[in-house]
């Protein structure tokens, strides 16, 4: 059993790395400057993904068969849609707002580095205002959760009917989750070091990174788009 809790451990941390899933989250954090916010929506994204999965599977282990082709290929178009959507935004948000950073310091005597543009306003750099956004990433949530319906979701959901317990079926999919919610984690860090860095220091290095990951976002989405459509 543990054995078979380890490979659904190593195969969901695995799962995190494609390159749709990757494409997903960069394009979420593009526009971030703290790596701990970046690694917060890589988790959250892991959360939606582990929760969507844990019901379709609950449906698959209750009525023995996972989601029809013809829906799967939908919903893997849904995602690719999802994608280009995704990757425009952010190469709009980066020709629109022109994005620089700095440093401001808070009463605490915390400093903080910001994404921030001053496109259309007068105020004088020292008198403009920042807001942080503590919020619940609701956008990583939802993009997790329309993964763990699509394409490679579905094929977990035939492995986990040809197991006998369903109990057995359900801790697989917790503990596939947890490996998806790690890997993800992994990979918005190393995501976060390069944003970070740059946005420090180079801001028009952060620029060009920005522009990569939305260019690169709506490519991945449009080759899943059409991959979709042909399988149709």
């Amino acid at each position: 059993m543990l054995t078979f809790l380890g490979l659904a451990l190593l195969v969901g941390m695995h799962h995190a790395l494609e390159a749709d899933h990757v494409a997903a989250v960069s394009s979420l954090v593009s526009g971030r400057t703290r790596v701990s916010d970046i690694v917060g929506h890589g988790l959250t994204w892991g959360a939606g993904h582990t929760l969507t999965l844990f019901l379709f599977a609950g449906a698959a282990l209750v009525f023995g068969q996972a989601i029809p082709e013809i829906y799967a290929t939908r919903l893997e178009a849904a995602v690719g849609l999802m994608l280009v959507g995704l990757g425009a935004h952010v190469l709009w948000r980066v020709w629109r707002d022109r994005i620089h950073f700095h440093a401001h310091h808070h009463g605490d005597g915390k400093a903080h580095f910001h994404a921030h543009s001053h496109a259309g306003e007068r105020l004088r750099h020292a008198s403009s205002p920042h807001r942080h956004a503590h919020r619940f990433k609701w956008r990583a949530l939802v993009v997790g959760m329309t993964h763990g319906m699509a394409g490679s979701a579905a094929l977990l959901l035939l492995t986990v009917t040809q197991i006998a317990s369903a109990w057995e079926g359900l801790a697989y999919v917790l503990v596939f989750g947890l490996g998806s919610m790690l890997g993800m984690a992994a990979v918005s860090a190393a995501i976060g070091v390069p944003l970070t860095f740059s946005a420090q220091f180079f801001t028009w290095a952060n620029r060009g990174l920005q522009g990569v990951i939305g260019a690169t976002t709506i490519a991945i989405g449009a080759a899943t788009l059409h991959t979709a459509l042909l399988a149709a």
